[in-house]
């Protein structure tokens, strides 16, 4: 079987610089074998956690809101591998980022945990400081569900503002693969043990 993995684009810029880094990841995946999505949620109206806990009540893998989420929790527990892309606002995630994680994450927990040992990374652009706090906060999401994170040769940012600044950023395009690297070195191992 082989092995997907979703990639979720949270800016409302569909093909700025967040993209670009997910392209580069999505492209070497796919030279593995690993088939790819890139998904645009960023400008989507994705609506808060309401920590309502119907999920909990009817654990049926949805959230009672009928919006985008319900759609890409689905994908998540379909794929082997999800990577969440986020630009810096504010020294922070965008909205749709964080309604991803808050939900998504209620989801996962509610339902029995179908995220377990998934593989997780997060990747971010920035155009000076205040991007770790925003990695920290996508890595979280992936360590508190019990997931697999792998690094790369530094952490997975960029220096990008305007569109098109992330593939003049030489060492943020070659962190991107390294980490897409480590991630096809993982997927492999992780296939060949379920084979077991």
């Amino acid at each position: 079987m082989c092995p997907k993995a979703v990639l979720f684009n949270t800016s409302p810029r569909p093909k700025g610089n967040t993209h670009d880094m997910l392209s580069t990841i999505s492209e070497i995946l796919e030279k593995s074998s690993i088939k790819s999505e890139i998904i645009q949620a960023g400008g989507k109206l994705l609506k808060g956690c309401q920590a309502c806990r119907d999920c909990y009540d009817t654990k049926d893998m949805k959230c009672r809101f009928n919006d985008e989420i319900n759609f890409y929790f689905k994908k998540m527990v379909e794929a082997d591998v999800i990577i969440l892309g986020s630009p810096t606002y504010f020294s922070d995630l965008t909205t749709e980022a964080k309604a991803i994680i808050d939900r998504c994450g209620y989801l996962n927990r509610a339902n029995d945990q179908p995220l377990y040992r998934k593989i997780g990374a997060a990747v971010v652009p920035v155009r000076r400081a205040g991007g770790m706090h925003v990695f920290d906060s996508l890595n979280h999401f992936f360590l508190i569900n019990n997931m697999i994170v792998p690094g790369s040769g530094y952490w997975n940012i960029s220096i990008a503002r305007e569109p098109g600044d992330y593939l003049k950023d030489q060492e943020g395009v070659n962190t991107m693969k390294q980490l897409a690297a480590n991630i096809c070195w993982l997927v492999e191992r992780t296939m060949n043990q379920k084979e077991k």
